[in-house]
């Protein structure tokens, strides 16, 4: 389970750190919620969970005459968004809690995500808050992973490290959101209308260069499922495992590339 205080803490620093590897590997997918969401832009644009500001910042070019508004509970990654968007007059960024947060000037023509909203501890409550701080008929539109299973990369690494199921799979955490049932019945709780569901199937790019195997070894050792575990080993047990990565990501490499399948939800709605 990913917990707020992860995503305050170590997680939030790591993928700050690493932010460069995160939006290269969710790139395809990012174009998809980028087709998805530029018509529905409007004047006013929430990113939640914003992460490092790669969605924001793409929106904001786009549409220059919309305010792009990022917030992120990570104070590491914020302050990486503000950064990237030195140059952009229309896109800004807080560290503020979107289960909670709510600024009654800006309301949202659309609100969106990409894979930010699977952390919420009370999700129908943060979705209601969420709800409330969109315009009247405004949209939202999120990605959220399917299940382990259909997701290469990481039932690739459960398999080879031994990782337990998690007891919850709907507990805060990557794969909380992939039963659509669950998801829609926490939209339509918190009075959200018109739900669908688009599965999207996408190249998760885990290495590139001179060695993308061990370009994507590097990324699993910094974020995602396997970085506690690996984080956890030392000496020899360490060495097996890694090596037992190696192995696996050799068998995906394609010339100076490892990519595997992904499989991800885009989730839209609308408040009437």
């Amino acid at each position: 389970m990913t917990t707020e205080m992860d995503w305050r803490a170590q997680v939030g620093r790591s993928w700050a750190q690493n932010y460069a590897l995160t939006d290269r590997s969710f790139a395809g997918l990012t174009q998809v919620l980028l087709d998805r969401t530029v018509p529905l832009v409007g004047k006013a644009v929430l990113d939640i969970g914003c992460g490092a500001g790669e969605l924001s910042l793409a929106l904001a070019r786009q549409n220059p005459g919309a305010a792009v508004l990022g917030v992120d509970i990570s104070q590491d990654l914020v302050e990486v968004a503000k950064g990237r968007a030195a140059d952009l007059a229309n896109a800004s960024f807080i560290e503020a809690d979107a289960a909670a947060w709510r600024d009654p000037g800006f309301a949202a023509d659309l609100v969106v995500s990409r894979h930010g909203v699977m952390f919420f501890a009370d999700p129908v409550a943060a979705f209601a808050n969420i709800r409330a701080a969109a315009a009247e008929g405004g949209r939202l539109v999120f990605s959220c992973f399917r299940t382990a299973g259909e997701n290469a990369w990481a039932a690739g690494l459960a398999e080879l490290l031994g990782l337990p199921p998690s007891v919850n799979p709907r507990a805060p955490g990557p794969f909380a959101f992939a039963e659509t049932t669950h998801v829609e019945s926490i939209l339509s709780s918190a009075g959200w209308q018109g739900i669908a569901f688009e599965a999207v199937d996408f190249a998760y790019v885990c290495g590139t260069g001179e060695d993308p195997v061990e370009d994507a070894l590097s990324l699993f050792r910094r974020i995602g499922p396997a970085a506690p575990h690996l984080r956890s080993l030392e000496g020899a047990a360490l060495a097996d495992a890694e090596s037992r990565i190696r192995e696996w990501l050799e068998r995906h490499r394609s010339g100076n590339l490892v990519a595997m399948a992904a499989a991800a939800w885009i989730v839209s709605a609308r408040k009437n």
